[in-house]
């Protein structure tokens, strides 16, 4: 430091630079002023001082919390050599880190992740339609964070021998292979979703680009066999508990029908083409009483046209016989008639035609008689038919009225087992589905931009980048410490360059 000026001037206490610019006398309760040194070659002191070091104060620290640009540009210039040589060095070792430094590759690639997946089955797509968006993203952010898990990046790991890779293996050799390699892999993969989307963006760093493009591939084969894998375990899952409870619910619907058949059984109620036998029966009876009762009505049609005198409805063939009977009588008592206006009564002609006469009436009448009889006959028995046939119909009916009775608790058995079956039908085709659909991929997991070489490496940056960025932070440090050591040397030099 040079020597204070001999300059008493009292002047009012300033702040800020001009404190160190101007010299002051101090006043009682004052605190004492620092001389700013003049960077001229200072003439030598009239009175000889022996500087010596004080002990470092607040009063001292305080004297150095106003500074002044002034003072800053002496610290910096007496220590230019320091600053350069700093500056130097730093980039000398930002060139040298650049260039001899093992570089790093960064690949990346975009993968489209669908929470839906893809629906092979018409419910599942009901039911993805009604998915909010949250449960959505929730569902994306499950699988991608599957792509990082233990079991993908271990299986990597196996896959491409990382355990062997320099790379990926501790130094040290005190921690497991793969445990290093697992820790490694995890360190070197990164992976950003985007929020507006369901893609994903994974980067793999590490220091050879075939390396991160095979990693990357190999992470994403394995991501999709681990969604895969779980899905197949989940279908396996749930068709191992309906298998369970399909044969509970078989043995239900065995013993719901075993108990329709039992009670049918002990009731007698039959059935054919889903209608009770005793119901198609009672129907048969009821046609055929139908038919005896036209078949009475006409027997007695035609009986009583016999009593008439008519020729009835009978027989076709016994009412021609009757018929050629009147014939040939008609046609004798013609004759008769004619001849009896010929001869007498007792002419042997008049004999015998009144002899054929007698005759035919007499077959006449006897045919007649029979003729009755057979429609008498005819009546009765169809009568006697409907009799029977409808007290047999009675007899039915009074059934089908206790079947249809005893059919109302059949029908609620015939309902339980029904239920029962659908239920069971549904399990089963559901435990089908589920059996068929593990075997297939649904995880609609894809990538959309494969990994590809980088245009350069991704650290270190290029080397002119490190020169510049030495040389600005062994300038920077040389700063700091020029100032650092002006402030420490100016604050432990003597008292007396610093009081007026």
């Amino acid at each position: 430091m040079s020597n204070a000026s001999d300059s008493m001037t009292p002047a009012k206490p300033d702040a800020g630079g001009r404190t160190f610019a101007r010299p002051r006398t101090r006043a009682v309760g004052e605190r004492p002023m620092v001389r700013i040194a003049d960077p001229r070659p200072a003439a030598k002191p009239q009175a000889p001082a022996q500087p010596q070091n004080e002990t470092v104060t607040l009063e001292k620290i305080g004297d150095f919390l106003e500074l002044d640009l002034r003072r800053i540009t002496v610290w910096l210039r007496q220590r230019l050599r320091w600053i350069a040589a700093l500056a130097v060095l730093g980039a000398v070792a930002g060139g040298a880190y650049g260039m001899l430094s093992k570089p790093s590759y960064t690949v990346t690639s975009d993968i489209l992740i669908d929470p839906a997946g893809l629906q092979v089955l018409g419910d599942a797509a009901a039911a993805t339609a009604g998915q909010q968006p949250d449960t959505a993203l929730l569902a994306a952010a499950s699988k991608l964070r599957v792509m990082t898990s233990g079991n993908v990046l271990t299986r990597v790991v196996s896959d491409l021998r990382l355990t062997g890779d320099p790379e990926f293996a501790d130094p040290a050799g005190k921690v497991d292979p793969d445990v290093a390699a697992l820790a490694a892999l995890r360190a070197a993969i990164k992976i950003t979703a985007d929020e507006k989307s369901f893609v994903a963006t994974m980067a793999v760093t590490t220091q050879d680009v075939d390396k991160s493009i095979l990693i990357s591939n190999a992470i994403f084969v394995a991501f999709q066999d681990e969604l895969s894998r779980a899905e197949t375990d989940g279908s396996n899952q749930i068709v191992s508990g309906l298998d369970s409870r399909l044969d509970e619910l078989k043995k239900a619907v065995n013993l719901a029908d075993a108990a329709v058949e039992d009670y049918k059984r002990a009731n007698g109620l039959q059935s054919s083409a889903g209608e009770l036998t005793s119901t198609l029966l009672l129907n048969q009876l009821n046609e055929q009483v139908v038919t005896a009762q036209g078949q009475v009505i006409a027997a007695q049609t035609t009986y009583d046209g016999l009593r008439a005198g008519g020729t009835g409805s009978g027989d076709a063939a016994q009412n021609a016989t009757l018929d050629s009977l009147r014939a040939q009588l008609a046609t004798s008592q013609q004759k008769l008639q004619s001849q009896s206006m010929v001869y007498g009564a007792r002419h042997p002609i008049i004999l015998q035609l009144q002899t054929e006469v007698d005759a035919l009436q007499a077959q006449v009448a006897s045919e007649s008689t029979r003729m009755i009889a057979a429609a008498k006959t005819r009546l009765d028995e169809a009568t006697n038919a409907l009799q029977a046939l409808t007290a047999k119909s009675d007899g039915q009916r009074t059934a089908v009225f206790s079947d249809n009775q005893a059919q109302i608790a059949l029908r609620e058995l015939e309902r339980e087992a029904k239920s029962r079956s659908a239920v069971y039908e549904a399990f089963l085709s559901r435990s089908q589905q589920l059996s068929e659909s593990g075997n297939l991929d649904t995880s609609n997991v894809r990538v959309i931009s494969t990994a590809v070489p980088p245009l350069a490496r991704s650290w270190p940056p290029r080397t002119v980048l490190m020169v510049m960025l030495g040389g600005a932070g062994g300038l920077g440090l040389g700063l700091v410490l020029a100032l650092g050591l002006g402030i420490v040397g100016d604050i432990r030099g003597p008292r007396a360059e610093r009081v007026a």
